[in-house]
């Protein structure tokens, strides 16, 4: 019974790179901010690449940041580049999490809104769009995958 009802809730996923290949680009690399921003908001790969490697130039180096560096597309970008980048775009954060709160949503069918989202969860960025992940792989772990928070495009998506 608990199987089924695992099965059930379990969130769809399909296979997408965001254009990552059509781009030219291959082998396994920490682009999953570019992707995902990619997929949901229908921009080309490419474009996307060049606009958060050109907003990771205006990031200060601090002393937790020396030893990786700025933000890059193509081996992960810090969250507040990820939201100032985010916001120029016109999109929306909707947290769902809070410190001490524990995890309320999940990815997880149903848990989240319909519509095209940009969603953080521990070490990773991915697009869900109405209701199925579109990512390289299944970041889901069965239903279990705690959302930090997502991104919509209006706040009438919430």
């Amino acid at each position: 019974m608990k199987a089924r009802d695992a099965e059930r809730q379990r969130m769809k996923w399909k296979f997408n790179d965001g254009g990552r290949a059509a781009a030219g680009y291959s082998g396994a690399t920490g682009d999953c901010v570019c992707r995902a921003v990619a997929i949901a908001t229908q921009q080309p790969y490419q474009v996307v690449y060049g606009a958060l490697n050109r907003a990771a130039q205006g990031e200060r180096i601090t002393r937790r940041r020396r030893k990786r560096g700025r933000s890059s597309a193509r081996t992960g970008v810090y969250k507040p580049t990820i939201r100032h980048y985010m916001e120029s775009l016109g999109w929306l954060w909707h947290p769902t999490m809070a410190i001490g709160q524990g995890c309320k949503v999940h990815l997880r069918d149903g848990e989240l809104p319909m519509g095209r989202l940009v969603v953080s969860v521990s070490k990773h960025i991915c697009a869900v769009i109405d209701g199925v992940i579109q990512d390289t792989h299944d970041p889901a772990r069965n239903g279990t995958r705690c959302v930090y928070g997502y991104w919509t495009r209006e706040a009438s998506q919430i």
